[in-house]
C-alpha cells in the first residue's frame, strides 16, 4: 500500500476529484470481495455485493468522520451489504450443535493444524470456514486473517467488544468441530495420544 493515507484521497474526492476514488477501490477491492465471498458464498453474488459496497462507500463518503479507521468503516458497510443480500436470499446455513464442543477439542485442533504445512493449513482452514454460518465465517476472517481488534470487529458488526469475544469463542468451537471432522483422523489421534 502506498504511504499516502486514505484520508488524502477522501479529501480529494470530496473536493470534486472523483477519479481519486479509483485509488481507494484498488486498495480495498480484494479485501471487500474476499469478505463478501465468505458471507454470501457465491462468486457472482460476492462481486455484486462488492460493487454495491463501493457504490455505498462513494455515496456516503462525506459521512466518514474519521472516528474509526477507514478500513473499519468500509468493513462495516461491506458487512451490512452482505447481510442485506443474505436476507434477500434467505439462505439456510449449516448449523452445528454446541453440545459437541470442548476446550480439549480446540487444543486438539490447534495441535493438528500445527502439523500441517502452512499453505495446506490455510486451505484447510478456508474450506472449513466456508462451512460455518456467514456471520461466524466473517468474524473469524476479520480476527485471524485481517488482524482486526475486538473493538474494530464490534464497530463493524454493531455489537460490543464483549459480545465479539463470546461470538469469537463459539465460532472457534464450531470451527474446531468441523476441523476435527475434516482433518485426517490419524493426525488428530497422534496428538490425542500426546496429551
Amino acid at each position: 500500500m502506498s504511504a499516502i493515507s486514505d484520508q488524502h484521497y477522501i479529501d480529494k474526492i470530496l473536493q470534486g476529484e472523483t477519479n481519486s476514488f479509483a485509488v481507494l477501490v484498488d486498495r480495498y477491492k480484494d479485501m471487500i470481495f474476499t469478505l463478501a465471498l465468505k458471507m454470501v458464498k457465491n462468486r457472482e453474488e460476492a462481486e455484486e455485493v462488492a460493487q454495491d459496497t463501493f457504490i455505498k462507500i462513494y455515496s456516503s463518503l462525506n459521512k466518514f468522520k474519521g472516528d474509526s479507521k477507514f478500513s473499519t468503516w468500509i468493513y462495516k458497510i461491506a458487512y451490512n451489504t452482505c447481510l442485506d443480500r443474505l436476507k434477500k436470499n434467505k439462505k439456510e446455513d449449516l448449523n452445528i450443535s454446541i453440545d459437541e464442543f470442548s476446550a480439549h477439542l480446540i487444543k486438539t485442533m490447534d495441535n493438528a493444524l500445527s502439523a500441517l504445512e502452512d499453505k495446506e493449513r490455510k486451505q484447510t482452514i478456508q474450506n472449513c470456514l466456508n462451512l460455518l454460518p456467514s456471520d461466524e465465517n466473517f468474524l473469524l476472517t476479520l480476527f485471524y486473517f485481517e488482524d482486526q481488534s475486538l473493538e474494530e470487529i464490534g464497530k463493524i458488526m454493531n455489537i460490543n467488544a464483549n459480545n465479539v469475544k463470546v461470538k469469537l469463542f463459539r465460532s472457534r468451537q464450531k470451527l474446531a468441530v468441523i476441523l476435527k471432522k475434516q482433518l485426517e483422523p490419524e493426525i488428530v489421534a497422534c496428538y490425542e495420544r500426546e496429551r
